[in-house]
């Protein structure tokens, strides 16, 4: 497989938020608006790829040949929240801002669920160390753009006449499977 087929699918076709159903609480309460959603984009994405580059060959020359596989979770989980932490001192000190902003979205990156999924699938889907950064990068670019895009709908929703019955959670549940449904038309792209 290369590194385009890679980078496309997962991104488009195995989208981590619309097609595998992880990291909703983000995509949820972060698309609020396009700043916020690019925001937590980066954030996820600087996170997700620093785990592949830290976690790979910590599975690859630490875990596998002492026989410590079986401590893979914790000991990818801490190195998860080590760089959480390290965005989240970044942000405090660069970007006030959106520091604020993502108020508990932030450390809430570090149990999200999509950025432990991608080191797990990096080393199940026998990546070497450059295939499973560009995988890495191309999910977090699909989450990227799922935000962004459902930053956009919820804007055109905030105009549209609803019933009371659709409005608030219901309706970005509908327009998620919308997005959904239109993110399976890609599944053709890659062969």
């Amino acid at each position: 497989m290369n590194l385009i087929s890679i980078f496309l699918s997962a991104m488009l076709i195995d989208n981590i938020v619309l097609m595998r159903f992880l990291a909703l609480c983000p995509f949820i309460g972060m698309s609020v608006d396009p700043g916020k959603s690019i925001g937590m984009g980066l954030a996820v994405t600087f996170v997700t790829v620093m785990a592949t580059v830290v976690t790979y060959p910590l599975y690859i020359f630490v875990l596998q040949p002492l026989n410590l596989t079986f401590l893979q979770i914790l000991v990818f989980i801490l190195v998860i929240a080590s760089l959480v932490q390290l965005v989240e001192f970044y942000l405090k000190k660069k970007v006030p801002s959106l520091y604020a902003s993502m108020g508990i979205f932030l450390p809430l990156i570090t149990t999200n669920c999509a950025i432990l999924a991608v080191t797990f699938d990096n080393i199940s889907k026998g990546f070497n160390l450059i295939e499973a950064v560009v995988y890495a990068l191309g999910v977090a670019m699909g989450l990227l753009v799922s935000l962004l895009l459902l930053a956009g709908i919820r804007a055109r929703i905030k105009a549209a006449p609803l019933p009371k019955f659709m409005q608030g959670t219901p309706i970005l549940f509908v327009a998620t499977s919308l997005l959904a449904v239109a993110f399976m038309g890609f599944s053709g792209l890659i062969k």
